[in-house]
């Protein structure tokens, strides 16, 4: 089941009808670059988990989408209606957000225009911080290898974006991988900067 959904992610490198986009798009002409934009989701900027901070970054993300060349994968996070009684992250986070099919679940309405006529591959739905999946989608882009350059943007910075980062540099020990800290927010201020610390730590490139 798993390859069976890997294979229809990459299949939407040649669709953006999940994003209200062309029926398809070209090969980027970077076709060596990657960038992973991490939950921008409604729940994260403006709704039930939602901060300044979330919303403030939004501009950057999608200048960033804009000018990319390269392809572009996003994660999503996904819960189901039995999110606060079912799950550990529920019993500990107690906020029901990105439920699957509500408003709150979706990428917000200027990052999905901002990737109209880009190499998108695509949502990758999530149940936790860090994609299993996501390594994988990335892996499967046609002559990916270790000169492939992966960017990391999005919410939050010391949550799902440094979790995905972290998955991404085991999987990848040889890529670069970068973070764009303009591009990020955390919970907090302090928490932000310790994860962009943490990733510096481990190798991932923090551009501020």
């Amino acid at each position: 089941m798993k390859k069976v959904s890997l294979l229809l992610a990459f299949i939407a490198v040649v669709s953006l009808s999940s994003c209200g986009g062309p029926a398809s798009a070209p090969a980027p002409e970077a076709a060596s670059r990657v960038l992973v934009l991490v939950d921008m989701q409604n729940d994260f900027i403006d709704g039930t988990l939602g901060s300044a901070d979330a919303q403030a970054i939004v501009p950057a993300v999608v200048e960033k989408v804009r000018s990319f060349d390269g392809y572009i994968v996003a994660t999503r996070d996904t819960h189901g209606p039995d999110y606060l009684t079912a799950t550990l992250e529920g019993k500990l986070l107690p906020v029901a957000h990105c439920l699957e099919g509500s408003a709150g679940w979706e990428i917000c309405k200027s990052v999905t225009e901002a990737l109209e006529g880009k190499v998108y591959l695509g949502p990758v739905n999530k149940v936790t911080f860090g994609s299993v999946d996501l390594p994988g989608v990335i892996a499967a882009i046609p002559g990916f290898d270790k000169s492939f350059e992966i960017e990391v943007v999005g919410l939050d910075t010391d949550i799902c974006v440094v979790s995905n980062a972290l998955s991404l540099r085991m999987h990848f020990p040889d890529n670069v991988i970068r973070v764009d800290a303009s591009c990020c927010a955390g919970t907090s201020p302090e928490r932000h900067r310790a994860a962009l610390e943490t990733m510096q730590s481990c190798q991932i490139e923090v551009v501020e």
